[in-house]
């Protein structure tokens, strides 16, 4: 049975459900849950499912910005190797015997919906997040074994690079522009303080590295990964960031044989043409 609350936005059900409704005309409205377990079943239920000859979406509904908790000073642990049916609610309950969690995320693509293969859980206590990534690394959740680390936040970019029209990069974009055998990512413009540790700690996070060469005095190096699909992320993720105090362009590097004298950047459309031919009169030396 229906019955009508004071509260002219909200119709409850004794059964254990409101509907919030809303004043607009757009064609969605919020169902609002008294039990966890029964809300994720309908939206399985219900999901894909035609209403009035329409198939209608159903997701969990965000929480306003304004609403969120600050996590800033949380201890956040980067989960990576996710299977694409992993869901937030999936790493929440797999990390939530190691202490209490602040938040915890799967990342998805903005324009198709689906996961990027990777995760973040934050924990109020540095132990219980240290406790977490040492027991978690490696095992199964759902068809594959994950990875753990400790999370780098990305930084926002400087006013002047936000000003200058850059685009945040796609990663369905980025991971087909180089060749599924190609491993190795180009990370410039660090005039100081480049050292391989520094790039150890900024790029494991997106997986398991191979190798790493470092060229301090030129400001740039090149990391190699175990897969295709882990540099393309790294690029993502990084390229635009701060290092070191100094904002910092990744792309693709051209793997070869020997990979301290051959490897040559394939340069995306529109890169800044010094910084290409000042690679390329490096490599000729």
């Amino acid at each position: 049975m229906i019955t009508e609350q004071s509260d002219s936005s909200r119709t409850v059900n004794s059964t254990g459900f409101s509907v919030l409704q809303h004043t607009s005309n757009d064609p969605y409205c919020f169902v609002e849950f008294f039990e966890h377990r029964d809300a994720a079943a309908a939206l399985a239920a219900m999901n894909g499912r035609k209403i009035l000859g329409k198939e209608v979406k159903v997701n969990w509904a965000t929480t306003p910005s304004s609403q969120k908790k600050d996590t800033s000073n949380h201890f956040h642990v980067f989960v990576g190797d996710l299977s694409p049916e992993i869901t937030t609610d999936d790493i929440r309950a797999a990390f939530a015997p190691f202490g209490k969690i602040s938040d915890a995320r799967v990342v998805k693509d903005m324009t198709t919906g689906k996961s990027k293969g990777y995760g973040f859980v934050s924990f109020y206590n540095k132990l219980d997040a240290e406790n977490a990534i040492v027991h978690m690394g490696g095992q199964w959740l759902g068809g594959r074994q994950i990875r753990t680390n400790w999370a780098t936040r990305k930084p926002p970019a400087p006013k002047s690079v936000q000003d200058n029209g850059s685009k945040q990069l796609r990663f369905d974009e980025v991971v087909n522009q180089s060749s599924p055998q190609n491993c190795t990512v180009y990370c410039g413009g660090i005039q100081s303080g480049l050292t391989e540790h520094l790039m150890r700690q900024t790029f494991s996070p997106f997986g398991q590295i191979m190798e790493i060469r470092v060229f301090p005095e030129k400001g740039y190096s090149f990391i190699r990964f175990s897969s295709h699909e882990s540099a393309a992320h790294a690029i993502v993720s990084v390229n635009g960031t701060t290092i070191e105090g100094h904002v910092v362009k990744c792309y693709w590097g051209k793997e070869s044989p020997d990979m301290a004298k051959n490897v040559q950047p394939v340069i995306p459309v529109n890169f800044d043409l010094t910084l290409v031919l000042h690679y390329t009169r490096l490599s000729l030396l």
